[in-house]
């Protein structure tokens, strides 16, 4: 799925509402994102959030344009412009022409880009570590087992998205 098709299915409501669990989607992405918080709080950030994010998004979705980035980051253009030239002059982007359309830019990211991706995810899961190690092998293996689904859920949803996308 490329970004402007993830930004339009990121727009789809929570089905998991409906199930016979009510409220999961809504505990699930509250517990996350605590967790990913959680993470991110407890180390020194070599670039800011908001960059690192967009560099996840550049290696998952592949090159991409200005405008795509933008809708997916849910900013606008000029906001995503200035995100995109500060991880530009930290050699972190490149800009390409888009092989077939001379006028599209495309942003892709550099091995410097996936370095320092790399160490920033790295640096998280070092935060986490500790705490995940005060649990016992049944909750390991518990979480373990839950990080599947939810592969499984993210893999599912790339494949067969809910709605129309452009």
């Amino acid at each position: 799925m490329d970004l402007a098709a993830a930004a339009k299915y990121a727009e789809t409501g929570d089905a998991a509402n409906n199930g016979p669990h009510p409220g999961l989607g809504a505990d699930l992405l509250a517990v996350v994102a605590r967790l990913y918080r959680f993470g991110t709080q407890r180390i020194p950030m070599s670039l800011p959030s908001a960059q690192a994010r967009l560099l996840a998004n550049i290696e998952a979705h592949g090159d991409a344009r200005l405008g795509d980035l933008a809708a997916v980051d849910h900013c606008s253009q000029p906001t995503m412009s200035t995100q995109v030239r500060r991880l530009e002059e930290a050699a972190l982007v490149a800009r390409t022409v888009d092989p077939a359309d001379a006028r599209v830019v495309r942003i892709r990211i550099t091995a410097e880009g996936i370095r320092t991706l790399n160490a920033v995810r790295a640096d998280r899961v070092a935060a986490i570590e500790p705490q995940l190690a005060l649990l016992g092998l049944a909750d390991r293996k518990v979480l373990a087992d839950a990080v599947e689904v939810l592969r499984r859920v993210l893999d599912d949803a790339v494949v067969a998205p809910r709605r129309n996308i452009v």
